[in-house]
């Protein structure tokens, strides 16, 4: 007994149908907005990715209608549009949550405990890279560098900074995410949902009030090197060694810090997850190992 290619599963590479239009309403305020980003360009093409950022701020992803929409308006093909939509991994391909938790598993990060955090959130949240919690809240990854290394090991949601986590705090976090209760990032703009999120990064202005002046701007651990290449001098600090061993330097040179002061986490002693006791990083090989 035979069987048909259908049932035995198997494609026959037939061409897939074309994406479905936006409703009128959704595609003529979409093209007014793509038209307002185009206009920054000489060359219209090069709107493509703050374009990708305006269709994805429609639906949360990038979808088929999406591409074919940008594709439309800049004169490029599918296929164009599809390498670079493909390419970035800012631009999602499939539904995902209103808040998109990243842990950086970067050198440092991971150094310092962004493994451990990782982990505790997948089994935490009872999802895996790149998948979305039942409720639609939140779409959980690991990511590479986000440049903000003196703050190790850092989570980032909807890209906004959440400095010096531990497996704890993170997990807290993404509960208040799932509850709706306020979260603040450690600087930066306030949370907004990934679809908001995604359309500021598409070129248009922040309109929460009080939002842009929130902003801040990089902690005191970033601007050590600055002010050393200014002359100034830097803040006498003394981290005494965790094994509680001797130190050469006189106590009163230790710089405490003011209660403003951003420290990092490599401002040790402090309880980010690799010098917390409670939230070890995980093993650590004996010397000769």
């Amino acid at each position: 007994m035979t069987t048909s290619p259908s049932e035995r599963g198997v494609s026959l590479g037939m061409p897939e149908l074309p994406a479905p239009a936006y409703p009128d309403d959704v595609r003529a305020r979409l093209e007014a907005d793509a038209r307002e980003i185009i206009a920054r360009y000489p060359d219209s093409r090069s709107a493509l990715l703050p374009l990708l950022h305006l269709v994805q701020s429609q639906e949360g992803h990038v979808t088929r209608t999406g591409m074919q929409f940008c594709a439309d308006m800049l004169g490029l093909t599918t296929a164009e549009v599809t390498a670079v939509a493909t390419f970035y991994t800012m631009y999602r391909r499939r539904p995902s949550g209103d808040y998109q938790v990243g842990v950086c598993t970067n050198t440092l990060c991971a150094v310092m405990g962004g493994d451990a955090i990782f982990e505790e959130l997948q089994e935490h949240l009872g999802v895996g890279n790149g998948e979305t919690t039942d409720d639609g809240k939140v779409t959980l990854e690991h990511i590479e560098c986000n440049a903000a290394c003196d703050f190790a090991p850092v989570v980032m949601v909807n890209w906004e900074f959440f400095d010096n986590q531990t497996p704890a705090s993170a997990r807290r976090l993404v509960d208040d995410l799932r509850a709706g209760r306020p979260v603040t990032p450690t600087r930066g703009a306030p949370l907004c949902t990934f679809k908001e999120t995604a359309r500021i990064l598409a070129g248009f202005p922040d309109e929460r009030p009080g939002a842009v002046e929130e902003g801040g701007s990089a902690g005191p651990p970033s601007l050590v090197g600055l002010r050393l290449a200014r002359g100034e001098a830097a803040p006498a600090r003394v981290v005494h060694p965790r094994d509680g061993g001797p130190h050469d330097e006189p106590q009163d040179t230790v710089h405490e810090p003011s209660p403003t002061e951003h420290l990092s986490s490599h401002d040790a002693p402090q309880k980010t997850s690799a010098s917390d006791p409670a939230h070890p990083a995980g093993p650590v090989a004996e010397e000769g190992e």
